[in-house]
C-alpha cells in the first residue's frame, strides 16, 4: 500500500534503481566515458559528440525485447542499437551528468511515467514525441501551414490496443525549404504511408560544412551510420518528415519559422 506522501513508492522505486544501476555492469564504465566525452556546452553540441563516438556500432533487431504480458525492465546497452534506442541513448547520455541520471533520464524517455512494463513503453513514434514533450525534453516544431495531415489506425503492436491517430509532418517535396531551417540535435521521425503505422524510422540531425547529415542506426546498412538528409529521403517513400527539438533548459522555446516570401 502506497502512503499518501508517496515515500513508500519513493523508497521502492530507489531500490529498483539501485538494481538498475548495478546490471548495467561492463556498460557503467562506457556511459561514464560517453557522458565526460560529451564534455560541456549546449545541449545540441553535446548530442553531436556524443552520437559521433556511437558511429558504427552494430544494428540489433529489437534490442528491447519483451511481449504482452512479461515482466519489462530497463535495458541498456552501447553494444549496438536499433534506429530508436540509437536516438533515446544519446538523448539521454546528452543529457545527464553521472551513471543514475542517464538512467532515470532514459526510463522518462523511453516509458509513459518512467515505469518499465510492454503497455507503457512509447511503441509508436507519435506517442513518443506526445509524452516527451509533455515532459519538456522536446519540442514539436511540425506545425504551420507546410504541413499535411495523415489519417493513421494504430494497430502493428501485439497487446497494445489499436488507436486512431492523426500524423502531422512536412511532406517530402519541402525538404528543401525547411532544410535551412533545421539544426544539429534535431530529430527526424520518418512518417509512414502505411495506414497502420505511424513512423518508420528515426535519426538526428547534424549540420556540417557538407550540409545536414543524418545519424542513425539502419538495418539497412548493418550499423550506426552518418549520410546526407537528403541521399536518405530520395531513396525511400514516406509520407512526409516530423521535427522535433529536444529542450536545453538554457535555451528559448524554438519554433521552426516559415521561410520568408519574396519580394518584388
Amino acid at each position: 500500500m502506497v502512503r499518501a506522501d508517496g515515500r513508500i513508492e519513493r523508497s521502492r522505486l530507489a531500490r529498483v534503481m539501485k538494481r538498475t544501476v548495478a546490471g548495467v555492469g561492463a556498460a557503467g564504465a562506457q556511459v561514464r566515458a560517453l557522458i565526460d566525452a560529451a564534455g560541456a556546452g549546449t545541449l545540441a553540441e553535446r548530442m553531436d559528440r556524443v552520437s559521433a563516438r556511437l558511429l558504427g556500432r552494430p544494428y540489433v533487431e529489437n534490442p528491447l525485447g519483451g511481449g504482452p504480458g512479461r515482466p519489462e525492465t530497463l535495458r541498456v546497452s552501447l553494444s549496438g542499437f536499433d534506429c530508436v534506442t540509437y536516438v533515446e541513448t544519446v538523448l539521454a547520455l546528452a543529457r545527464s551528468r553521472d551513471s543514475e541520471e542517464f538512467l532515470r533520464t532514459l526510463r522518462r524517455i523511453r516509458y509513459r511515467g518512467g515505469r518499465p512494463a510492454w503497455s507503457t513503453r512509447n511503441h509508436y513514434m507519435t506517442g513518443w514525441a506526445r509524452e516527451n514533450a509533455a515532459r519538456g525534453l522536446v519540442h514539436d516544431l511540425t506545425l504551420g501551414p507546410e504541413t499535411a495531415v495523415r489519417e493513421r489506425t494504430l494497430s502493428m503492436v501485439p497487446g497494445i490496443p489499436a488507436r486512431k491517430a492523426r500524423v502531422r509532418c512536412f511532406p517530402k517535396a519541402l525538404l528543401c525549404r525547411i532544410g535551412p531551417r533545421l539544426a544539429t540535435g534535431d530529430l527526424v521521425l520518418f512518417a509512414s504511408t502505411r495506414r497502420r503505422l505511424d513512423v518508420f524510422h528515426v535519426g538526428l540531425l547534424v549540420r556540417t560544412g557538407a550540409g545536414l547529415r543524418l545519424r542513425h542506426a539502419a538495418r539497412s546498412a548493418g550499423r550506426v551510420v552518418e549520410q546526407p538528409l537528403a541521399e536518405f529521403a530520395a531513396a525511400r517513400r514516406m509520407a512526409g518528415l516530423i521535427v522535433l527539438r529536444p529542450v536545453d533548459s538554457r535555451s528559448a522555446r524554438p519554433r521552426l519559422r516559415p521561410a520568408a516570401k519574396a519580394t518584388a
